[in-house]
């Protein structure tokens, strides 16, 4: 890592978080050279087994065939529960560059009033999830939520650890960030695979072409190490066909954040590790004074064989329930609601 990222130990996350105060205020603050991220090392050794377990599956899911990954989709939650592909708009066209399976791992069904679940599909719906038999993904699951709950725990310890540098900041001092975000029945993680892309006609794809600049809704959204996989698939695609974890095709694919002063860095998460990005809520309930990082994914210049080689990752975002508010003018529902209808509403 070479890019400025912040790292700490999770044993000190545990075990002495007032001593993490210059660390995070390095990584969240306002200095230009902020990437706005955060870098959890040293986790407990089965992390990696979760995070290998999943990423497998979320491969695994995005090569079935479509008639079965359309028995997962729910519309009436705008595509933010069950899979989505093509349904959201980036960069003014569908995104047909990734597959998504979206779900809470925290709660199954939100105890929230049934108003609230008309009025937010996006965040209060049940979870849906492959049948267990579901052929090439039986575990899918127990993964997910494993996974899920991990980066949920390390998360909420991480806020905590946050609300000494963040409370000097929001606009309501009373907040616990902390609190907000461990009761929350918000909780919504994304299971992301990026197809192989497809060689451009002059070689060279432009830097956004995975995913575009964007910010996330969350106040903190925590991120796994992408893994690479290659294909070797028979045709017609079929679950049990073979992959290899193989090395980014591109030594500038990837992860890039806007620092604070604007500079355009890629970063650098570890595959034992976790970071933890800055998302929109948070800068709205401190009024600016705390930045949402933006940044996109990139498949990079282009190499031999990049075209069968897919990109899986996961991201976990944290956040206060809809009624919480942000601003004067904005709930986190009324904020989601503005943000959703750019995605899934805009004019094609």
């Amino acid at each position: 890592m070479s890019q400025g990222e912040v790292i700490i130990s999770y044993a000190d996350l545990v075990s002495r978080p007032e001593t993490l105060a210059p660390a995070i205020e390095k990584a969240f603050g306002s200095d230009p050279e902020c990437l706005g991220l955060l870098i959890v090392t040293d986790l407990p050794a089965d992390y990696k087994l979760k995070r290998r377990r999943l990423l497998l599956l979320a491969e695994r899911f995005g090569r079935l065939p479509q008639g079965t990954q359309d028995k997962y989709v729910d519309e009436g939650s705008k595509y933010c529960f069950g899979w989505s592909h093509g349904r959201e708009i980036m960069n003014g066209k569908p995104d047909t560059m990734k597959g998504s399976f979206y779900a809470n791992p925290i709660v199954d069904d939100p105890k929230v009033p049934e108003e609230l679940k008309r009025q937010f599909p996006e965040y209060y719906r049940s979870n849906i999830w492959p049948e267990a038999n579901e052929k090439g993904v039986e575990e899918f699951e127990d993964a997910f939520k494993d996974l899920g709950k991990f980066i949920f725990k390390v998360g909420c310890e991480l806020a905590a650890a946050c609300q000494t540098f963040a409370s000097s900041h929001l606009s309501d001092q009373s907040i616990s960030l902390a609190s907000l975000l461990s009761t929350s029945q918000t909780t919504k993680a994304r299971l992301l695979h990026y197809y192989p892309p497809k060689k451009p006609d002059d070689g060279a794809p432009s830097l956004s072409e995975w995913c575009g600049t964007h910010l996330d809704n969350s106040m903190l959204t925590g991120l796994c190490s992408a893994m690479y996989l290659k294909h070797q698939t028979s045709f017609p695609p079929s679950p049990s066909d073979v992959v290899e974890e193989v090395p980014s095709p591109s030594p500038d694919a990837g992860l890039y954040i806007h620092t604070r002063g604007g500079e355009v860095k890629k970063a650098s998460i570890p595959p034992d590790a976790l970071a933890f990005q800055t998302g929109e809520a948070l800068e709205l309930c401190t009024a600016g004074r705390l930045r949402a990082t933006p940044h996109l994914v990139s498949p990079g210049s282009w190499t031999a064989g990049a075209d069968e080689i897919s990109r899986e990752t996961f991201a976990l975002f944290m956040q206060p329930d809809t009624s919480q508010v942000l601003s004067e003018e904005e709930t986190f529902g009324s904020f989601s609601k503005r943000i959703f209808s750019k995605h899934y509403d805009a004019p094609v």
